[in-house]
């Protein structure tokens, strides 16, 4: 075939590969505007019955996979008697040519392994046994990602448990292994291939282990002259130990290894979950934890100090005080802190320190407790070198409320002591300033910021208001105390309390007056980018972000500002600042979720949709998640399961955005008539209209369903908003396609390109 010939809807762009199975081609997909990979029988091979049975096999099996590390199977066909295979275009290089590079670290070797041994898993439990996994049947994408291509060979396997162990032969329906018939690829068979008996899902575990044993040493597990001599090697011969290759290969991984290698299946892992599970550990094992870090690199999380206050309701003393803490420490550079919404998730957590130290990728960990009775106060803290579960530093404080501030002020210097940080002049007066200098006032503070954070009902966040308003009473006119009304305003707009323009100005209003007090102050210029980003007036909502994360590293600023910077396409800026989001506050899912959202932006559709899969899986109770994995699996091209979460988030009862989840599922179902009438509600029109990212969304939806009118209003509508991603719009966006070259769409593009400019020329 040639560039410009079709297959049904594909039209073939390039030959990308050729092999004994078949020619693969590059090709566009018109109706969803996408390029993807298609794999023909030659004409000459399809009348060969064996061939063409392999064929149909590899296709019946690949589609009945759905996991992120196996290649996604889109559509199976024929065109003029040549049977063909729809598959995700893959971006990056196989395995094999990865190897071409020299061995791997072992922590880089295992984390691709993880990924391979998870899709195995998936694979295995649905019976079916790859038989050939090699370097050339694996790929390693451009983000690092892992994908098995080419079950060509493979078979199901009637397993007998969930070891994955069988008491017989096992044969597909063709009974396509008979005993005494090679099938697979010498260097990487099994014992049991290499004889030619059957082979269950712990063959896959012994080529798996090949293949990991090749990318930690650099050289074949079994590789001899001839075949004969190495199916012999295989047979009898145990490869040399990887720990004396030389490389530093890890002798707990080698040990993974040398098991999945071992020659009778019974004495390998036992399923391929297993593996998983055993390399996963190894990931996670303190071998790995960080050794010492330079001072600029160290890292502390502050642990939420238990209330031992008579009275439960002092719980708010208790978190305000470890928020105080956590940003007091913020203010030293030398030292990484966790943010206080991951630190907050601790709460009442049983793990051991060790174990918190690892997962938080922190060295030193600081716990303690308070007891508050009337005005007096009994506060204890400890410092934990969390790599050895060693005791650093520890202190108990009594006192009254009004020797909060000199206590707090005791514990951040003990802690920089016992770190034998230096502090510059600017660092020791920030220490000792307390921006809200009255007790009364400051308990006050931290009982309206416990309403605004930790409950967030409309019922709380009016309480809060009230309390900061009794707070300035005392304090007159105060900088943290304005800052935590902005806060609020935007809350309650963002929560959809007060989604009117009067709230955004009331906010604006409360941070300038914080900003005019002190221009330092990180929560103002929050609020501030978080309003002017709501506006549209995206120049200003990242210039102030940017000063916000700047002034304090919060994982909640760094997050939003990636996710206003891939908005107007500033991808590099985005990457880097939603790395930094999770590296501070890792347990938050706003972070992960500006990661899976800027490689959603990005075109890395499966990446996108893998990270949050995770998320999900972590079982927290925030409903919006499964909205967001609709979005991420319908641009991953997953538009069934995709089609069912917007269902099934539309009769949740959330308000508008149900409504437009239910929007979204009807135009991704090809029903706009549907669309439009959910749309005739005016809650739901208003959100939408509102709303960049669901104007962009509902852009591609009607764009898929073929309603180019709607859909040119409403990507109109998003770069209104401020949306002006031209890359994502122009290029990356599968769904636009049918959109492009149109007048409007390109009039359109002409716009974002100048206010891109314009952006870029304010940077």
């Amino acid at each position: 075939m040639k560039p410009g010939d079709h297959l049904g809807p594909y039209e073939i762009v390039a030959c990308i590969g050729v092999g004994g199975m078949g020619e693969v081609y590059r090709a566009h997909d018109s109706r969803l505007g996408r390029d993807v990979a298609i794999k023909v029988l030659p004409s000459g091979f399809a009348a060969d019955a064996e061939r063409l049975r392999r064929f149909e096999q590899e296709a019946r099996a690949a589609s009945a996979l759905d996991h992120p590390s196996i290649l996604v199977v889109h559509d199976v066909g024929a065109h003029e008697g040549a049977p063909y295979l729809v598959t995700e275009l893959l971006e990056g290089a196989s395995l094999r040519d990865r190897l071409a590079e020299g061995p791997w670290p072992s922590e880089k070797a295992a984390d691709l392994a993880a990924q391979i041994a998870s899709g195995l898993a998936a694979a295995h439990g649905k019976d079916i046994v790859h038989r050939d996994i090699k370097p050339e049947n694996l790929f390693v994408t451009r983000g690092g990602h892992a994908k098995i291509l080419d079950f060509g060979l493979a078979k199901r396997s009637p397993l007998a448990g969930s070891d994955g162990r069988t008491d017989s032969p096992t044969h597909d329906a063709a009974g396509d292994t008979a005993a005494g018939f090679l099938m697979g690829t010498v260097g990487y068979m099994s014992p049991e291939q290499a004889r030619g008996e059957p082979a269950d899902a712990r063959s896959d575990i012994f080529s798996f282990g090949c293949v990991l044993y090749e990318l930690l040493g650099g050289r074949p597990a079994f590789k001899k002259d001839t075949a004969v001599e190495t199916l012999h090697a295989i047979l009898k011969e145990d490869p040399p130990q990887l720990t004396a290759s030389g490389k530093g290969v890890s002798p707990a991984l080698a040990r993974i290894v040398r098991r999945c290698l071992a020659k009778r299946p019974a004495d390998r892992f036992a399923s391929a979950s297993e593996l998983h599970r055993e390399l996963q550990a190894f990931l996670r094992s303190p071998s790995l934890a960080p050794a010492v870090k330079e001072p600029s690199e160290w890292s502390i999380v502050v642990l939420p100090f238990e209330n031992l206050s008579p009275d439960p309701e002092n719980a708010f003393f208790a978190d305000g005080l470890t928020e105080e803490l956590i940003a007091d420490l913020s203010k030293v550079r030398a030292l990484r802190v966790i943010s206080r919404t991951s630190a907050m998730l601790l709460k009442g957590s049983k793990k051991d320190v060790p174990t918190i130290g690892r997962e938080l990728g922190v060295r030193y960990v600081l716990e303690g407790s308070v007891r508050r009775s009337g005005n007096s106060l009994r506060i204890t803290a400890q410092l934990i070198d969390a790599a050895d579960d060693v005791h650093l530093w520890a202190e108990k404080y009594g006192g009254t409320l009004n020797d909060v501030f000199a206590i707090q002020e005791q514990v951040s210097r003990s802690i920089v002591d016992a770190l034998k940080l230096t502090l510059t002049a600017d660092e020791k007066h920030r220490l000792a300033a307390r921006m809200i200098p009255d007790v009364r006032a400051f308990d006050l503070y931290l009982q309206a910021r416990y309403e605004a954070y930790h409950r967030m009902t409309e019922e709380a966040l009016e309480h809060a208001v009230a309390l900061t308003r009794q707070a300035l009473d005392l304090t007159g006119p105060n900088p943290r105390l304005y800052s935590l009304l902005a806060e609020i305003e935007w809350i309650c707009h963002d929560q959809g309390i007060h989604r009117d323009e009067e709230s955004l100005r009331q906010g604006e209003a409360w941070a300038r007056r914080a900003l005019e007090l002190e221009p330092h102050t990180a929560a103002a210029f929050l609020a501030l980018g978080a309003i002017e980003a709501r506006r549209g007036d995206m120049v200003r909502a990242v210039r102030d972000l940017t000063r916000a994360a700047e002034l304090e590293a919060s994982g909640e600023a760094l997050a939003l500002l990636a996710w206003r910077a891939s908005e107007v396409g500033q991808m590099a800026e985005a990457k880097r600042r939603a790395a930094e989001a999770v590296a501070v506050d890792p347990l938050y899912w706003i972070c992960r979720w500006s990661q899976a959202w800027v490689a959603l932006l990005d075109g890395e559709f499966e990446t996108a949709l893998r990270s949050w899969r995770d998320v999900v899986a972590t079982g927290d109770d925030e409903p919006i998640k499964p909205f967001f994995l609709a979005v991420f699996a319908v641009y991953a091209g997953r538009v069934d399961e995709a089609c069912e979460l917007f269902g099934r988030f539309g009769r949740c009862g959330l308000g508008a955005i149900s409504g437009m989840s239910a929007v979204l599922g009807s135009l991704f179902t090809h029903d706009p008539r549907a669309a439009n009438e959910l749309l005739s509600d005016q809650n739901v029109r208003n959100y939408a209209t509102q709303d960049k990212e669901m104007s962009w969304w509902l852009a591609a939806g009607f764009s898929f369903a073929g309603v180019a009118d709607e859909a040119l209003h409403w990507l109109g509508n998003a770069i209104a908003l401020g949306f002006v991603n031209h890359h994502l719009f122009s290029r990356v966006d599968p769904f636009l396609a049918a959109l492009r070259g149109n007048p409007r769409f390109e009039e359109l593009m002409d716009r974002v390109r100048e206010k891109q400019r314009a952006f870029e020329g304010a940077g």
